[in-house]
């Protein structure tokens, strides 16, 4: 084999990921060593986590009660339970070093966990540097300690259950990822459908069934002291978004971001786009057109499919950027959801190695501009445009 034929195939053979995948994750766990000694911690939301939840510790169960210094508590139970746990380990959020590297840990737990979703769908080597070499998401997980790094681990742990068709595992781990931060409610459409094409409504009302209940219980002690308190503050769908603040429509300008008809126009562009992969992408293993599909489901009577992980985890993953495109507003700590599931997915969708390349940089040096600019915004939602416009053109979905 000449030198041109071995790198190429070291780059492009996913039986080399298998080798390859181990010593990139050793050598981000070196990074991220050196992040915690090297780079100063920001603090941002990490003290006001710890006030709410000492007042929880105190016996606080009334949701609109529990506020710290940059606000009141906006995050379901699951959240509460995760950060009362750290308030215990890191002395009541004082030993922040510590708090760093159990960040540390739960960014390596994900890598792990997102390589072997990778290698599930047969993805090539040269993506694998990609899921390593990101500033803002090492940020995001080990310099602010944000709750969208413990979300999105769950997100990645469901996709990885949902390809191996582990589904009552999957929809549990996701709906626990939801009771840590709704962001991962963008799933919701794509699990429904995965579920119906794999079992019908047989298996859809049971695992809907699950879903809730987690929720139920997570909630439980604070739905039974104040329930209006706690959904309105948990799963708060008319949240009140900040201009300053937006990482995706700063291009548009304030009285735009701000407008009523902005909103509601961003909400039927989201349903548009959820039809449009649903009757044209997600429902081909059925082979029933988008009225049929519904009307087979409600009867029983919708032929089950075998999913591979390719089609489960390419499905999953438009859902995701379908939702976070037409989002009202992206914070930076939203690249969480995003940053692993941009290379997959652009490949899954044939994209050309290159424009994968040239997608990953510019989305990462869009989202490493603060305070976000025009030209920055413009980049945001010009990539997540790509990973809709790209996958929804790509007529390879038949399973």
């Amino acid at each position: 084999m000449g030198t041109y034929s071995f790198i190429l195939d070291l780059l492009t053979n996913p039986k080399h990921s298998l080798w390859i995948a181990p010593l990139l994750v050793a050598a981000d766990a070196v990074l991220c060593g050196l992040v915690i000694q090297k780079i100063p911690y920001t603090e941002i939301d990490w003290t006001t986590y710890m006030q709410q939840v000492a007042l929880y510790q105190s016996g606080e169960r009334d949701y609109t009660a529990i506020k710290g210094d940059t606000g009141p508590l906006v995050y379901p139970a699951a959240h509460v339970y995760i950060y009362s746990f750290l308030h215990e380990l890191t002395d009541g959020g004082r030993d922040i070093a510590f708090g760093q590297l159990i960040f540390a840990g739960i960014y390596i737990a994900t890598l792990m966990t997102v390589v072997a979703c990778y290698i599930r769908v047969g993805a090539p080597p040269y993506l694998l540097p990609l899921l390593v070499l990101s500033k803002r998401l090492h940020s995001i997980y080990i310099l602010r300690l944000f709750n969208d790094g413990i979300a999105a681990m769950a997100m990645w742990l469901s996709i990885f259950l949902f390809q191996k068709r582990q589904f009552s595992a999957a929809v549990t781990i996701w709906s626990l990822g939801v009771g840590v931060k709704m962001s991962l409610l963008l799933l919701a459409p794509a699990i429904a459908v995965i579920i119906a094409l794999s079992g019908g409504i047989g298996l859809a009302i049971p695992l809907a069934i699950n879903a809730i209940s987690v929720q139920g219980l997570l909630g439980l002690p604070f739905l039974k002291e104040n329930a209006i308190g706690y959904l309105s503050r948990a799963f708060e769908f008319t949240r009140e978004f900040l201009f300053k603040w937006t990482v995706n429509w700063r291009f548009i300008g304030e009285e735009t971001f701000l407008s009523g008809a902005f909103a509601v126009n961003l909400l039927g562009l989201h349903v548009f786009l959820l039809l449009a992969f649903m009757a044209a992408r997600w429902i081909n293993p059925s082979r029933c057109e988008l009225d049929s599909f519904a009307t087979k489901f409600l009867q029983g009577s919708l032929p089950k499919s075998v999913l591979s992980p390719g089609f489960i985890t390419k499905t999953l993953l438009t859902s995701l950027a379908i939702g976070m495109l037409c989002a009202r507003s992206l914070h930076y700590q939203f690249f969480a959801y995003l940053a692993w599931a941009t290379p997959l997915l652009l490949w899954q969708s044939g994209l050309h190695p290159v424009m994968i390349y040239v997608v990953w940089a510019i989305q990462e040096v869009a989202w490493n501009v603060y305070p976000s600019t025009t030209a920055s915004s413009v980049a945001v939602v010009l990539c997540l445009g790509t990973q809709v416009v790209v996958p929804l053109l790509d007529t390879r979905w038949d399973n």
